[in-house]
């Protein structure tokens, strides 16, 4: 079974963002990906364009089961049905994940903790592009 664990954030909210995944065959990590996504951009975005990557590097592994880790629950909620969509520019991101699930035979949203142990790992990623690129984590 291939799993894939995605996170999306930015340094201000909106801000800077960058998107962190991994796909792995359960423990087995197989791929890592993490890249700057835009100057301006929210938390909800970014978490919506790391689904999307995750969706398009699972796509090298399997066309099959595929089962996604979010920690954001309010996407996995609309991904489930639960929410609308109301805000616009979440919409064409919204329409980019149904479509891609178009490439697998079923596919299953899961939130889980920012805790989970993979979930560190793609926060990381995301994180880390951030600082090599010189942006400051925001401290209150």
């Amino acid at each position: 079974m291939i799993y894939t664990n995605s996170d999306g954030g930015c340094r201000g909210n909106p801000g800077v963002g960058a998107i962190g995944v991994i796909v792995r065959n359960d423990g087995e990590i197989l791929t890592k990906y993490s890249r700057k996504i835009g100057d301006y951009v929210t938390n909800n975005i970014a978490e919506y364009e790391a689904l999307i990557k995750a969706l398009e590097l699972a796509s090298n592994h399997t066309r099959d089961e595929l089962t996604c880790f979010l920690d954001s629950e309010l996407i996995v909620k609309q991904l489930l049905g639960e929410y609308r969509v109301k805000n616009p520019k979440l919409l064409p991101l919204f329409l980019k994940v149904q479509k891609l699930q178009e490439n697998f035979k079923s596919i299953k949203y899961k939130y889980v903790s920012r805790w989970n142990k993979y979930q560190i790992i793609v926060d990381g990623l995301l994180n880390e592009e951030l600082d090599k690129l010189g942006y400051k984590k925001y401290v209150r």
